[in-house]
């Protein structure tokens, strides 16, 4: 028996959407010190083509399991989401070897915006059971939450602090090959 094996080196061509119902942009963070808290966003857009990878995320969104913290997030301390109501994401370089990727970019987030390298893996394309082309994204990257102003902590009795400054961003995409019109 042989195996065949493709080396990718760089994505399908083409334009590349997100589909929402199969994809998610989540985040969690040291919480009192001792474990991780997650949540994620609903509202999201990602394209996938010759420019690179550009996506952005409605920060009205959040999604976290205890509905009294929306607020907060919502507000100054962390989001800021009236004066801020996206946080994006486009890259710069995107370095492919077998299944693997490698993308460095600028996330903007609460008016700052940062160089990040994200890390992850790509699969596919397939051919689904409606026809069309999908790729797979799997990308993370961790923040320090600090440098994009979202600095809101309070001292736990016993030392440290309620919240960690490190924010680990994990995205799982299924992107949809556009139709040609």
């Amino acid at each position: 028996m042989s195996t065949l094996s493709e080396t990718r080196t760089a994505f399908p061509t083409g334009t590349w959407q997100v589909d929402p119902v199969h994809s998610t942009v989540e985040f969690s963070v040291k919480h009192m010190v001792v474990a991780n808290f997650r949540g994620g966003f609903d509202a999201f857009e990602v394209t996938v083509d010759e420019g690179g990878i550009r996506g952005t995320v409605d920060v009205s969104s959040v999604r976290v399991s205890e509905p009294n913290l929306t607020g907060h997030l919502l507000a100054p301390d962390f989001f800021d989401a009236e004066r801020h109501p996206r946080l994006s994401f486009a890259s710069n370089a995107i370095s492919i070897a077998g299944d693997e990727v490698v993308v460095d970019g600028e996330l903007t987030l609460k008016g700052v915006t940062r160089p990040v390298a994200i890390k992850g893996s790509v699969g596919g394309p397939v051919t689904s059971f409606d026809g069309s082309s999908r790729i797979g994204l799997e990308l993370e990257t961790v923040i320090d939450r600090t440098a994009y102003g979202l600095a809101w902590n309070a001292p736990l009795p016993t030392g440290g602090f309620a919240v960690g400054n490190d924010v680990k961003l994990h995205a799982e995409l299924e992107l949809v090959l556009a139709e040609v019109a």
